[in-house]
C-alpha cells in the first residue's frame, strides 16, 4: 500500500497552500467579521482551477482528481473555511451537473461554475420541516408541456444568494412511496418565480452566504431535469457521499490551523517561569491533536482514493466525515484550551476556528446521519 502523493498532488496541494497564505488568511479574519462573501478570490480560485477539479477540460474543469481536491479543500480551510465550505458546495453542483444533465445543459452551466462567470453554485435540498429526512420534502414540480413548473421553499442553503445556478429537488410523484417520486432540477439565477429568501445569520462560516429559497410559480425547460423522473433521492445520496468528503477535508484544515496557532502560542507564553510547551499536559494535547488529524486525514483520503478510483465508497465516505469533524472540533477545543482566556477572545483567531468547526458537524448530514449511513452499510454487508 503507497501512502505517497504523486507529483501532481504535491504540486496542487503546495500551489494551493501558497495560494491561501497570500490571498485568503490575511482577509479571513475582517470577512468572517463584516460577513463579506469573498466573490474576488473565489474568482481568483477559480482561475487556478479550483472549482471544477474533477470536470473534464472540455467543460472547463481541471480533472486532477478528488485526492487532490480533498487536500485542496484542506489547505484552503487552513485559512478560511468559509472560502472552503463554498469551493467544496460549488464543485459539488458542476459534478452533478455534468454527471446527470442533458448535454445543452451541461454545456451551458457546468463550464461557468468552473470558470468563475458563476460566482458559485449551491445544492438546495434541505427544507424547513425535514431536516435530515430528505425523503419527506414537500417542494413540487409538475409537468406542464415542455416545462415543469416548481412551488415550495428550500432553507439553510449556501452560497444561495452568489449562487449562478442551483441543483434543487421536487416532488413529480406524489403516490410514489416516499423518496421514489423525487426529481432534480437545474435552477439558473434570475429565473421568474425563482426567489433568494432571507439570509441566515449564523455563529461560524460567516464569510459563506446561508439563505432560504422560495419557488413561486417557478417555470423551468423541462431539459432542466437532472436524470430521468424519480431517480432525484438516488442522484442526492450519490452527490452528498462526495460532499461528506469535501467537508471532512474543510474541518481537517481548521482543525490543523488551530492547534498550529496554538502550538505557536504556547511555545512563546510563559507560566511559573517556563514556557507552557515545556508542561506535560500541554505536550500530551498537542501529541493527541496530531495523532488524531493525522488518523482523520487518511481516513479522508482514503474515500477521496475510492471515489477517484471509481470504487463504493459510501460507507468510508460517512466514516471520513464523521471522524474528521468530530475530531477536528476535539482539537479546536483543546486549542482554545491552550490559550486559556485569551482562546476565549476575538484577538486570537481560535475563537473564530472554533466558531466555524461546529458547522462541519452538520453540513451534509449531521454526525448522527453519518452514523447511520455507516451502520446500515455495515449491516447490509
Amino acid at each position: 500500500m503507497d501512502f505517497k502523493l504523486t507529483p501532481e498532488q504535491e504540486m496542487i496541494r503546495d500551489m494551493v497552500r501558497d495560494f491561501t497564505e497570500k490571498n485568503i488568511k490575511p482577509v479571513a479574519a475582517l470577512y468572517d467579521e463584516e460577513k463579506q462573501f469573498p466573490y474576488e478570490n473565489l474568482k481568483k480560485m477559480a482561475n487556478l482551477g479550483l472549482m471544477g477539479m474533477n470536470i473534464p477540460v472540455e467543460f472547463g474543469g481541471s480533472e486532477v482528481g478528488v485526492v487532490a481536491y480533498s487536500l485542496a479543500i484542506t489547505e484552503i480551510a487552513k485559512g478560511c473555511a468559509s472560502h472552503a465550505v463554498t469551493t467544496s458546495v460549488t464543485n459539488m453542483v458542476a459534478e452533478v451537473i455534468y454527471e446527470f444533465g442533458q448535454e445543452e445543459i451541461k454545456r451551458k452551466h457546468v463550464p461557468k461554475l468552473c470558470n468563475g462567470q458563476y460566482p458559485a453554485g449551491s445544492f438546495a435540498i434541505t427544507e424547513p420541516h425535514t431536516g435530515s429526512d430528505a425523503g419527506n420534502i414537500r417542494t413540487t414540480a409538475i409537468r406542464q408541456k415542455e416545462a415543469y413548473v416548481l412551488n415550495g421553499s428550500k432553507t439553510l442553503i449556501t452560497s444561495g444568494e452568489a449562487s449562478g445556478v442551483t441543483v434543487t429537488w421536487a416532488i413529480t410523484d406524489r403516490n410514489a412511496k416516499k423518496g421514489k417520486g423525487i426529481s432534480a432540477f437545474v435552477i439558473e439565477k434570475g429565473t421568474p418565480g425563482f426567489i433568494i429568501g432571507k439570509a441566515e445569520e449564523k455563529m461560524g462560516h460567516r464569510a459563506s452566504q446561508t439563505n432560504e429559497l422560495v419557488f413561486d410559480q417557478c417555470t423551468v425547460p423541462a431539459n432542466c431535469l437532472l436524470g430521468k423522473e424519480g431517480e432525484g433521492f438516488k442522484i442526492a445520496m450519490m452527490e452528498l457521499d462526495g460532499g461528506r468528503i469535501g467537508i471532512g477535508s474543510l474541518a481537517l484544515g481548521v482543525g490543523f490551523s488551530a492547534i498550529d496557532f496554538a502550538i505557536e502560542y504556547v511555545k512563546e507564553r510563559e507560566a511559573f517561569g517556563k514556557p507552557l510547551s515545556s508542561f506535560e499536559a500541554i505536550q500530551w494535547m498537542i501529541a493527541d491533536s496530531y495523532t488524531e488529524l493525522e488518523a482523520a486525514q487518511l481516513l479522508v483520503l482514503r474515500a477521496a482514493y475510492l471515489k477517484e478510483t471509481h470504487q463504493p465508497f459510501t460507507k468510508e465516505a460517512s466514516m471520513a466525515k464523521l471522524f474528521a469533524t468530530e475530531t477536528a472540533r476535539d482539537v479546536t477545543i483543546r486549542a482554545v484550551q491552550m490559550l486559556g482566556g485569551y482562546g476565549y477572545t476575538r484577538d486570537y483567531p481560535v475563537e473564530r476556528y472554533l466558531r466555524d468547526i461546529i458547522g462541519t458537524t452538520l453540513y451534509e448530514g449531521t454526525s448522527e446521519v453519518q452514523r447511520i449511513v455507516i451502520s446500515r452499510e455495515i449491516l447490509k454487508d
